[in-house]
């Protein structure tokens, strides 16, 4: 009997003792992980567990910078900037792929963490953790080249819409759009057209009060490249717009521009120069405050726009100045831009806004707008400008690891009941 009680004694010993060691062993090579810096969702931390996430990106071994393009057949080129920190100093990869418009979440998110790991291996490699690794290869390319039989031309269509209401209110409202692209190296083309429909109904004391807009539009952006840093084309509109009182609006506007950066940079930098200059017409649906049913006029416009993604945060400012060239007096100048900046360990600030001086309503209605059309925006009221700001910080603190992910009670920590206290 004692000799049973000693088996089962030294058993337990022995367990406790290989499974310190194995948990010690797990907490060496997790001190020992690369430790990177990026926005990665619980599905990357999951897939690629053999690092560290830091919070903050001084702690990092390699931080990555992740920027997302439109492409020519309507999917997303998504791009990762790794700089190596610390040991790592010195070494720098851009890794990118692309998806295609039919590409579920699921295939997506397996392509980023595959395009990860790639990319990541460089850096593990001079981690004691890289004799853990195995890579392994298949076969993902065709031995032929298929022909385009689209000639890289995409093609979209869609219809929307919605009805909701009260006992008082009832609001309905469609749109829908067709669009031709091609997006190649050289040209960059796309064709658009828009409907949009909406009509509000109120009763008030039976007093059945309607408010409608309605507006409909054809938009042509054409641009040929010249080089690395130069391009000309254009745009040409024609459409009609029940909130800026048109019947039919038409313009046309040619322009060059100039990027300082290459365009081959365009995800972590740009410096645009845009000029354009172009003509003008429209038939007003009411009469306007010049006394105006028809105008044609000549007009210009030029902007500049300047965008950055860098370890210490995000700039995109762009400055836009437009005018009719019969009298300068009408014109319109407009600033825009965000800012995102990591100003301290754990600490960031963001701010966004815009500020329009505007001189150029030539269509608004001599009768005015009604309270319906005011209290709705549905017809454009006089106005000299505008403007639109945003701000925000940010600080956490901490354990600088971040590795864990725990779906339970939902990402919000919360059950599925909400409790409304009036």
């Amino acid at each position: 009997m004692k000799t049973k009680y000693f088996l089962i004694l030294f058993l337990l010993i022995s367990f406790r003792s290989f499974s310190q060691d194995t948990a010690s062993n797990a907490d060496t090579l997790r001190k020992d992980a690369l430790n990177i810096y990026m926005d990665a969702s619980d599905y990357i931390r999951k897939e690629i567990p053999f690092v560290n996430y830091v919070r903050d990106i001084r702690d990092a071994d390699v931080y990555i910078i992740s920027t997302i393009q439109r492409t020519g057949s309507g999917g997303n080129e998504f791009t990762y900037f790794l700089v190596g920190q610390k040991s790592n100093a010195g070494m720098k990869d851009t890794i990118s792929f692309v998806t295609s418009p039919d590409n579920t979440q699921d295939e997506m998110r397996i392509k980023e963490v595959a395009t990860l790991k790639m990319g990541l291996m460089r850096y593990v490699a001079r981690t004691p953790l890289s004799k853990y690794m195995n890579i392994t290869f298949t076969e993902p390319l065709s031995a032929t080249v298929t022909t385009d039989k689209w000639k890289s031309w995409v093609y979209r269509a869609s219809f929307n819409g919605w009805l909701n209401g009260q006992q008082s209110y009832k609001s309905t409202n469609v749109f829908g759009n067709i669009s031709a692209s091609k997006i190649t190296e050289d040209w960059k083309i796309n064709i658009r057209a828009n409907y949009d429909y909406g009509v509000d109904k109120f009763d008030v004391d039976n007093d059945i009060i309607t408010s409608e807009n309605n507006s409909k539009s054809v938009n042509a952006l054409i641009v040929k490249s010249i080089s690395n840093h130069w391009s000309y084309g254009g745009i040409f509109n024609i459409g009609s717009s029940s909130y800026r009182n048109a019947q039919m609006l038409v313009t046309f506007m040619p322009g060059i521009e100039y990027d300082l950066f290459p365009y081959t940079e365009s995800t972590r930098r740009q410096l645009r120069l845009l000029y354009s200059i172009g003509g003008s017409f429209v038939n007003w649906t009411d009469t306007t405050i010049y006394n105006k049913t028809t105008e044609t006029h000549l007009l210009q416009s030029i902007s500049a726009a300047y965008e950055v993604v860098q370890k210490w945060g995000t700039i995109d400012v762009s400055l836009n100045y437009s005018n009719y060239l019969y009298d300068w007096s009408k014109n319109n100048l407009s600033l825009n831009g965000y800012l995102d900046l990591r100003i301290a360990k754990g600490l960031s600030v963001s701010f966004g806004g815009g500020a329009s001086l505007i001189h150029d309503q030539l269509g608004l209605v001599k009768g005015g707008a009604t309270t319906e059309e005011v209290l709705l925006r549905r017809k454009e009221l006089a106005t000299q400008f505008e403007y639109f700001t945003s701000f925000g910080f940010t600080y956490t603190f901490g354990s600088i690891y971040n590795n864990v992910v725990n779906p339970r009670f939902g990402n919000n920590g919360g059950g599925g009941m909400t409790i409304m206290m009036n």
